[in-house]
């Protein structure tokens, strides 16, 4: 009677940067009886435990201990956030592009300098320089801008509008 043995033999090492190589080997064979299963197995262990390790040590690109992490600078800033409200290169701003879009916008057009929005945000935070300010901080800021230059209550428009030409019963 024919008796199949598979061997298997796996090794999975841990690299840098929470990556790892494995590698694994799989035999299959056929013994003419049950007389040397246990030695026939044993002799296959040994075999594809050596295949694997002598395999595993050319680990081809091994990356490096900060690999994958991603630099706060890594990207070049937007345009929006290289020139200021003049053309003049500034810092980068820790708040998002689109609130220093709106910033820039209700400044604008409300005709403000700078300088106003600048005190605005001194009074607030005890900082005068918008790109310092993060996220948060800028969020109150707008808010503060908003409800003295900028917003409209849509009620207000919605009501005077809603009922022209209309009678009102």
């Amino acid at each position: 009677m024919a008796v199949k043995i598979i061997a298997n033999y796996s090794k999975r090492l841990g690299l840098p940067g929470y990556s790892s190589h494995q590698f694994s080997v799989s035999v299959e064979t056929e013994l003419t009886g049950t007389d040397s299963v246990t030695a026939e197995a044993s002799r296959l262990y040994q075999t594809l435990q050596q295949a694997v390790d002598r395999e595993m040590q050319g680990t081809g690109f091994v990356p490096k201990e900060d690999y994958g992490q991603v630099e706060e600078q890594a990207h070049p800033e937007p345009a929006t956030a290289r020139k200021d409200l003049n053309g003049r290169k500034s810092k980068p701003w820790k708040a998002s592009d689109k609130q220093r879009e709106l910033v820039l916008k209700v400044v604008q057009n409300n005709g403000l300098d700078l300088e106003v929005v600048e005190e605005i945000s001194d009074e607030m935070f005890g900082c005068s320089e918008l790109a310092d300010l993060n996220r948060i901080q800028m969020s109150g800021l707008i808010d503060e801008l908003l409800s003295r230059y900028g917003k409209r209550d849509r009620r207000e428009l919605q009501t005077s509008d809603r009922f022209k030409g209309r009678t009102i019963r």
